[in-house]
């Protein structure tokens, strides 16, 4: 099964923007993958190539000219001789020469190649690729946004539900819809933000809180509620919003405390590892800590953070890091320190839904797609409905022996 023609163009993700579109030709068969793309990004992820005015020509023409070449011929089936060879012709420590965004769309379009040679679904394929045990996530709908993915007042970028009591992933997709109209009902007249969760121009953050915690107990500890802080977005002058790391700790504390919290994702700014260990020395043992900023979905942060015990998770995203070979690496390294992974999208996304089979084959257990709305997250949660039909009883939901949810 040999790569004959290496295809890219430009198309328009959730928000408008430009992003990588890679089809690969396998045979007389066409294997497509689109790039996603971050607001509120680490500084130590990998390059995405933009152009000056905004666009990815430059990367859809590295696509064409440079990887094409290279990669045609090869056996679709060879992923990772595939990505390192992509790395090798980057040359770069951050894949900024041939950009990311270029070197992802091929990875992914050539895995999905490969799960078609090898006969299997693509989760069956990642699964093998992984040595993952294929496994339905616990679904993190993030139902309000602030931050950069919203204009309002909102400090915090995402409070998420996550079903973590049902039994089923379709029954989790079922209470994400019911608790998203609710708050519909409540936030009447709110803008949607980047991620299809309300953003109300008139809510703090404690009140959103709460908003949120009345509703998931309504569930019978069924429900629970996760964020993401995005701590790096309000980091300035070594304090967080004008308050200090002990005191943005105390904060957390008090959360933890009095509400129905199970995952905090980037509590603190992606250097401010003092503050993390601190926080995780504290709380590690009662909710899941994610890095996110912190970690970039990259093997040497993510040991670094091993080591140092900076956190108990990992949040995946595939183009942090460019390859879904080093995505799976990142996992496995994650998983062998007993860490929690969830699997994510971005708040740039396009109705590819590749990060749903990810989420299965890799088993992690958890995955975070935005709101139950737009096209661009339904996708991904519809897929996880037609796995599990395909998987006909015989699939695992859930993540209670793999994290601290």
């Amino acid at each position: 099964m040999k790569i004959k023609k290496v295809r890219a163009r430009s198309i328009l993700d959730s928000r408008g923007n430009p992003t990588v579109e890679v089809r690969v030709v396998v045979g007389k068969k066409v294997f497509k993958a689109s790039v996603p793309s971050g607001a509120s990004t680490g500084v130590y992820e990998a390059v995405e190539l933009r152009d000056k005015n905004g666009g990815v020509q430059t990367a859809v023409e590295n696509v064409r000219k440079l990887i094409g070449p290279e990669i045609i011929g090869m056996d679709c089936s060879d992923q990772s001789k595939i990505d390192k060879k992509m790395i090798e012709l980057d040359g770069s420590s951050d894949k900024g020469k041939l950009g990311a965004n270029a070197i992802l769309g091929v990875s992914m379009a050539v895995c999905r190649a490969g799960a078609f040679a090898d006969k299997k679904e693509l989760y069956e394929y990642i699964s093998k690729l992984s040595g993952g045990k294929i496994r339905l996530p616990v679904p993190f709908f993030n139902v309000i946004n602030g931050g950069r993915h919203a204009k309002n007042e909102l400090l915090f970028q995402e409070f998420m539900v996550a079903p973590v009591g049902a039994k089923s992933f379709e029954e989790s997709f079922k209470i994400g819809k019911e608790i998203y109209s609710q708050l519909g009902r409540e936030l009447k007249g709110s803008n949607v933000g980047d991620e299809g969760g309300f953003a109300p121009r008139k809510l703090s953050n404690g009140n959103a809180l709460k908003m949120l915690n009345r509703i998931v107990l309504n569930y019978g500890g069924k429900v629970k509620i996760g964020l993401d802080v995005a701590a790096s977005e309000f980091f300035k002058n070594g304090k967080y919003n004008g308050i200090n790391g002990n005191e943005m700790i105390n904060r957390y504390g008090s959360l933890i405390d009095n509400l129905e919290i199970v995952s905090i994702e980037d509590c603190f700014e992606q250097n401010d590892w003092k503050n993390w260990i601190r926080f995780n020395n504290l709380f590690g043992d009662r909710v899941q800590i994610v890095g996110d900023d912190l970690l970039v979905t990259n093997v040497e942060r993510i040991e670094k953070a091993v080591l140092d015990k900076a956190c108990n998770a990992l949040l995946l995203k595939i183009n942090q890091i460019g390859t879904i070979s080093e995505a799976i690496e990142a996992f496995k390294v994650a998983r062998k320190a007993g860490w929690g992974v969830m699997v994510s999208h971005r708040s740039g996304e396009t109705k590819d839904d590749f990060i749903a089979d990810l989420a299965v084959g890799l088993g992690c257990g958890q995955i975070k797609s935005g709101a139950p709305f737009t096209k661009e997250r339904l996708v991904k949660y519809e897929r996880l409905v037609e796995i599990e039909k395909k998987l006909k009883g015989s699939s695992i939901y859930g993540c209670k022996e793999l994290c601290s949810v």
